[in-house]
């Protein structure tokens, strides 16, 4: 697998507040990358520097190996990158497909390619499950086809690096499985996943390698086998309890 987006020393500073130290971390083409740490760690922070909502003062983003420190975020999803938020941020008022196509129709809007918007839209509703719900007001969907909604709007854009940021947060167990199923199966098609959560299940069970943030460090990177037994990361973040981890 490739190396498709890398971080490089970054450093960002909010006044006397250090919310990320020189760190590195890398995702790669088909495989999904687990983000985890400690409320205030630095993940959300890193994720809006990823997207070019935060510039770093030093360090670099380099997307495919071309340095995109400086670009803005628009100009970052025009080279295919999407993501979620711990929010759900839907147009409530919106039906489902509506939802999804307003963000096919504005990836057409840029690409200049021949993508076919309403084809973008049942593609990614399929993906996701959610053609039955596809005519309900996307205000008035359970946790779980929310979550799942703004996965497949994400979609709708062709990316080829996707950030989400908490999409498990108020899932059960049973929606959960239902994401990480859909998860690892678009790995498989190729896309590189960075994933932010705090469902340890889920991000043991779906992710090849993972990095643990603390107090803004790479407290350390591996597999979930070295993380979940790593005694650093014990005492950190995931606690002595070997059922969380299992």
């Amino acid at each position: 697998m490739s190396t498709l987006l890398e971080l490089r020393g970054v450093t960002v500073r909010y006044g006397g507040v250090t919310a990320l130290d020189s760190v590195s971390i890398s995702a790669e083409a088909g495989r999904i990358t687990g983000l985890i740490g400690p409320n205030g760690a630095g993940k959300s922070t890193l994720f809006n520097v990823v997207s070019g909502l935060v510039r770093p003062r030093t360090g670099t983003v380099l997307l495919d190996g071309r340095d995109i420190t400086r670009l803005v975020p628009h100009q970052r999803a025009r080279l295919r990158m999407a993501r979620t938020f711990q929010q759900l941020e839907l147009f409530g008022v919106l039906s489902v497909a509506d939802n999804v196509l307003t963000a096919a129709e504005l990836r057409r809007g840029w690409a200049r390619d021949n993508s076919d918007p309403k084809a973008e839209t049942q593609a990614a509703l399929e993906r996701t499950g959610l053609l039955d719900v596809a005519d309900e007001r996307a205000d008035g969907l359970p946790t779980g086809m929310a979550r799942l909604l703004e996965v497949a709007r994400a979609l709708a854009t062709s990316p080829r690096l996707l950030l989400l940021d908490e999409p498990a947060a108020g899932l059960n167990e049973q929606e959960s499985a239902v994401l990480g199923a859909l998860l690892a199966g678009l790995a498989r098609d190729g896309l590189a996943i960075v994933l932010v959560e705090h469902d340890m299940d889920l991000v043991m069970q779906v992710c090849s390698t993972i990095t643990v943030l603390n107090l803004g460090q790479v407290l350390m990177t591996g597999t979930p086998q070295q993380v979940r037994t790593d005694p650093a990361v014990l005492a950190a973040y995931l606690g002595s309890a070997p059922e969380r981890t299992a």
